[in-house]
């Protein structure tokens, strides 16, 4: 039975990681001696640019789809998405042997949107400032008979996102170290609260962070007005990714729980992050997927001292941005 309204446990971490098991990647935790040295900390990088579609989106996406019960999946299923939840759910619907729609904004990435159609997706437009892409979604389904799959605040999504933390808190206990701090980018929330629910219940004490554009850090304002608050506009930062207008309602009955302290990073910082992954690590993150790693770059989180997991979160960029990200640095 498809579950939508629960909290997800740790417990249903597991069962996700299990079902993920052998179809997505295990990404590696990496160090940087270069970070070590500028945070003067012990700091860990979770590069979800390796996983299946390029980003952490197929951890959830596909714990979610494979759960559809069979005489369900006839009509196949539904998503919004600016591109990583969008390829992530085109992916896993073909691995399921279901048809997918995809709903996108006429502004995502052309790459985005040329991998979702390759992945075997329908692609239905719609423009951010005006159009209502849940309506336009709803609207599909009832038509088509597909299941609607959520970008975020879901318990299936919320359960597989988690397995991020998951792997971060059994690799480090591996070498038997403790974080102090866990930081990853934070959109509508399925992530940042999956991973919450892993490593806090590994390390109880680990501080968890999001990470946010600026202008639209309404998780880090939401954590202190104690209310779901909303982003004034709805585009405007080179984080194509992370443009939700308010964190999730099960996604935030988390997070205000367990994690309750967020960051920010402007497009320059971005942009210097996005270039010191590919210079100093070797890999190619986008914009909204180096968020966290800007925030630690411009010293907003204090790793003097100590030891940190960040996650990068997706690799989906466009040519021409990766180069004007390389050459602002």
């Amino acid at each position: 039975m498809m579950q939508t309204n629960a909290l997800p446990t740790i417990d249903d971490v597991a069962s996700a990681a299990e079902r993920l098991a052998g179809v997505a990647v295990r990404t590696p935790l990496i160090a940087s001696p270069r970070l070590d040295e500028l945070t003067g900390g012990r700091v860990f990088l979770k590069p979800e640019p390796l996983q299946r579609t390029g980003s952490f989106k197929f951890r959830g996406a596909y714990n979610r789809i494979s759960r559809i019960p069979e005489d369900q999946r006839a009509g196949g299923v539904v998503a919004c998405s600016s591109g990583n939840h969008a390829q992530g759910v085109a992916a896993a619907a073909t691995l399921m042997g279901m048809r997918s729609v995809i709903v996108m904004p006429k502004d995502a990435p052309a790459m985005k949107r040329a991998r979702t159609i390759a992945f075997g997706a329908e692609v239905v437009d719609y423009d951010r400032g005006v159009d209502d892409r849940d309506a336009i979604a709803d609207a599909i389904a009832r038509e088509r008979g597909a299941v609607f799959v959520p970008p975020y605040d879901d318990f299936h999504i919320i359960a597989g996102q988690g397995t991020v933390g998951l792997e971060i808190a059994e690799d480090l206990a591996a070498h038997d170290l403790v974080p102090d701090v866990v930081i990853a980018n934070a959109s509508g929330g399925g992530l940042i609260s999956g991973i919450a629910l892993a490593v806090k219940d590994r390390f109880p004490d680990t501080r968890v962070m999001t990470a946010e554009p600026a202008g639209f850090d309404d998780h880090a304002r939401s954590f202190l007005s104690g209310g779901r608050e909303r982003n004034e506009r709805a585009t405007g930062s080179i984080c194509d990714a992370l443009l939700a207008a308010t964190p999730g309602r099960l996604t935030f009955e988390i997070t205000s729980r367990i994690v309750g302290e967020g960051v920010s990073a402007s497009d320059e910082e971005v942009a210097r992050a996005v270039a010191f992954a590919f210079e100093e690590l070797k890999i190619v993150v986008e914009p909204g997927g180096a968020v966290a790693l800007a925030a630690v770059l411009a010293g907003k989180v204090d790793l003097k001292g100590r030891v940190a997991a960040i996650v990068l979160s997706g690799g989906n960029v466009d040519g021409d941005m990766f180069a004007r990200c390389l050459a602002a640095a």
